[in-house]
């Protein structure tokens, strides 16, 4: 199979290419693939009834802290888009699945209010945290925020980062994610922080024993050629690359980061499955 290189055509690569073969299930990722801020992204609802319809397995997959899975449920469904609760995978999930499968119960948490809840099982201390996690706060980040994590690191909590994605587009522009801040820390503490989402091989894997599918038969689509692409590369599974949401032209520059198909949208997606 041959990749869609830097400057090959989507479309050309979505029609003319050979389909993706031996595909047992897909996991879509959300903000800039399925919706963005405007709504939903033109074709994503017959993309999705199409993946149905073939029979395929179907998740959606995303690494935002900011949203809890019935609001991200609530949202594709006035979107037109059906989804039951038991198939959105969310970073927070399984970074609260990490922290159970540690045994680690005290935790300092640094996400936005609305994940919280999903972190109900752990108890939020301030002295002696097991574990420090840590999902995207946008304006919420301070130096004062920064520095109670960079201490309680130092103190020995393991640095939990709910995802490590560079950037995101938020209000038309581009703005820092999580990652910067995380490496940050890093960088200050010498620790490395476990990542629980999108790119860690774990999520992806995760992704395939829910779709009772090997990694191999599993395709991957999102708009981040690093958290999506290289994340399924990693798993084992194929990575789609869509050019919506924070795609940007440079992100086909990286020879190492080789996507199966780079599409225009989630539109092309069934053409380029053959369904």
């Amino acid at each position: 199979m041959v990749p869609a290189g830097p400057g090959q055509d989507a479309r050309t690569s979505a029609s003319s290419q050979p389909r993706l073969e031996h595909v047992g299930g897909v996991v879509l990722d959300l903000d800039g693939t399925v919706y963005d801020e405007r709504g939903l992204i033109a074709g994503a609802a017959e993309a999705v009834t199409a993946i149905r319809s073939a029979g395929l397995g179907l998740r959606f997959a995303t690494n935002t802290s900011r949203e809890p899975r019935a609001a991200l449920v609530e949202r594709l469904r006035s979107l037109g888009v059906d989804a039951g609760l038991d198939e959105v995978l969310t970073a927070p999930r399984a970074a609260a699945a990490w922290l159970a499968s540690h045994g680690l119960t005290q935790i300092s948490l640094h996400v936005a209010a609305a994940t919280v809840e999903e972190f109900a099982a752990f108890t939020i201390v301030e002295q002696s945290p097991q574990a420090v996690v840590v999902g995207d706060l946008g304006d919420e980040w301070s130096v004062d925020r920064l520095n109670r994590v960079f201490r309680h690191v130092l103190g020995g909590a393991h640095l939990l980062a709910i995802q490590k994605n560079r950037y995101w587009r938020h209000g038309g522009a581009l703005c820092l994610d999580a990652g910067p801040f995380v490496a940050a820390i890093e960088y200050a503490t010498g620790a490395i922080a476990v990542v629980a989402g999108k790119p860690s091989k774990q999520f992806f894997e995760a992704a395939a024993s829910a779709l009772a599918v090997s990694a191999a038969d599993l395709v991957v689509v999102g708009d981040d050629v690093r958290a999506d692409v290289e994340g399924a590369r990693l798993a084992g599974a194929r990575g789609v690359l869509v050019r919506t949401g924070k795609f940007h032209p440079a992100d086909l520059d990286d020879a190492d980061l080789h996507p199966d198909r780079v599409l225009d949208s989630i539109a092309d997606l069934p053409a380029a499955l053959g369904i």
